[in-house]
């Protein structure tokens, strides 16, 4: 498992996408943020780490790190895959996003918002939205228990 930073982050996918006026560039760009993710595990394609709600198989694996202040809220990183190439890069989408952030952070994105901002919204088919906001959920929801002190998430 490597903890390294999303290849692109929120910020350069958001330019990127001002960039790309055609909605088949904004497609092939997402796949191409998907091809850049790392693989996930075998290890780690478990039950526990499955995501429900989503057509295409989905995999999120979260890792806390606590950073010693016992005030201080937890890091949370993600590691995502799908046997979808759109939706591997919609993962990528919300690594850049969520991972890396502290639980209290997570909770503060205002995902729906960013994916307005990309006009994602308008151009995901109501399953692939579904999904999306199904891994959005998950994400917090894991925010929700590393507050809450839950030991180990992954």
């Amino acid at each position: 498992m490597s903890d390294s930073a999303p290849a692109r982050s929120l910020g350069d996918i958001l330019a990127d996408f001002e960039l790309l006026e055609d909605w088949e560039d904004r497609y092939r760009y997402v796949i191409e943020l998907g091809r850049g993710l790392e693989p996930l595990s075998e290890s780690a394609r478990t039950p526990a780490n499955k995501v429900q709600g989503c057509v295409s198989q989905v995999w999120l694996a979260t890792h806390r790190t606590d950073r010693g202040d016992g005030d201080a809220a937890p890091m949370l990183t993600f590691q995502g895959d799908s046997d979808a190439h759109i939706v591997r890069g919609l993962i990528a989408i919300l690594l850049a996003m969520f991972s890396n952030q502290s639980a209290e952070t997570i909770l503060s994105i205002d995902a729906e918002q960013v994916f307005a901002s990309l006009g994602l919204k308008d151009h995901l088919t109501p399953q692939r939205s579904n999904g999306l906001m199904a891994m959005v959920l998950r994400i917090r929801s894991d925010a929700q228990s590393a507050l809450a002190g839950a030991p180990s998430l992954s």
